[in-house]
């Protein structure tokens, strides 16, 4: 029988019984890296490929130096409990893998020094996080932080509570997802994905120094489109009003895969539906994480012996 299993404090246990003490730092302070990743299943081939791994604990492990965070298991060390774990969860589904590196001492003092690190990751089934096939997004008056008040290229826990401000905000006015703007006041990304536009046939999206994530999706994207579809792609600063007169927009992320936005602030992107360039990436990227594209396969672990 399928079920979620977690690999915490160095054993591998039922997702129910893996728990932390109230006191412990990360929960008080947001001192914790966290990383996404998915496991996509193939119905054809009965097997579940974990998507770029590699790069999302190399990325874990940048994160962890910012953050003073010592754990004892390199990138590939990861991988390999990762794989075993998914594997002993058994689900035959789309699932979402967690890990999370954190201050585990049950101590209330703020800083990062002389405190006890440890790692955990816990898969769970789980679908589309934007649950729309076309998003309406609208800009946050929340706006993303510069790197010297708290760095966005590390998934820390803490900054998260900026990517929620601005989420609810969303919600509460009637849009699926939020779209930020970096302190400059150019756009940024949304509450937890980066972002596109097609412009005059190139593919625009915003740079590192607009205080994105160097999303792992995003760099998939940009490959695709370069490799797959001979497009130009524009890494720059992009002004707000360029989101509304764009031809078409989207959103990428682990979670969100690549979610197509038709209207921003009450204006039509495009037509207001799913553009050509949009879904063919959607169906490019639905292939190459499923293990169905053989020039991609480097890309995907596969978790089941056949």
């Amino acid at each position: 029988m399928p079920q979620s299993y977690a690999f915490f404090q160095g054993k591998f246990m039922p997702l129910s019984e893996a728990k932390i003490g109230v006191m412990t730092h990360a929960l008080h302070y947001g001192t914790a890296i966290f990383e996404g990743i998915r496991g996509n299943w193939n119905p054809e081939q009965k097997q579940t490929y974990l998507f770029r791994p590699r790069e999302h604990y190399e990325r874990m492990h940048r994160g962890c130096q910012v953050m003073k965070l010592d754990i004892p298991y390199t990138a590939e060390k990861m991988c390999d409990i990762t794989v075993e774990l998914v594997a002993k969860c058994a689900f035959e589904e789309d699932i979402y893998i967690r890990p999370l590196a954190y201050k585990s001492s049950e101590s209330l003092y703020v800083r990062l020094h002389d405190l006890d690190s440890d790692f955990l990751v816990f898969v769970i089934p789980w679908g589309p996080y934007i649950k729309v096939d076309k998003a309406k997004c609208g800009v946050s008056s929340w706006r993303r932080p510069n790197d010297d008040m708290i760095p966005p290229q590390a998934k820390i826990t803490g900054i998260y509570a900026n990517s929620a401000l601005a989420k609810t905000e969303a919600h509460d006015n009637g849009f699926h997802e939020t779209i930020m703007l970096c302190q400059s006041g150019y756009v940024s990304e949304g509450s937890g994905e980066n972002i596109f536009l097609v412009i005059d046939d190139k593919l625009v999206t915003p740079a590192t120094y607009s205080s994105i994530l160097m999303g792992i999706t995003r760099d998939t994207v940009i490959k695709l489109a370069k490799n797959e579809l001979g497009m130009d792609v524009v890494e720059r600063p992009v002004d707000r009003s360029e989101l509304y007169v764009a031809k078409e927009a989207f959103m990428t992320g682990t979670a969100a895969n690549i979610t197509a936005v038709t209207e921003i602030d009450h204006r039509k992107v495009g037509d207001g539906e799913v553009g050509e360039i949009t879904r063919k990436l959607q169906n490019l990227y639905s292939s190459v994480i499923r293990g169905r594209n053989p020039k991609y396969m480097e890309w995907c672990t596969p978790v089941y012996k056949r």
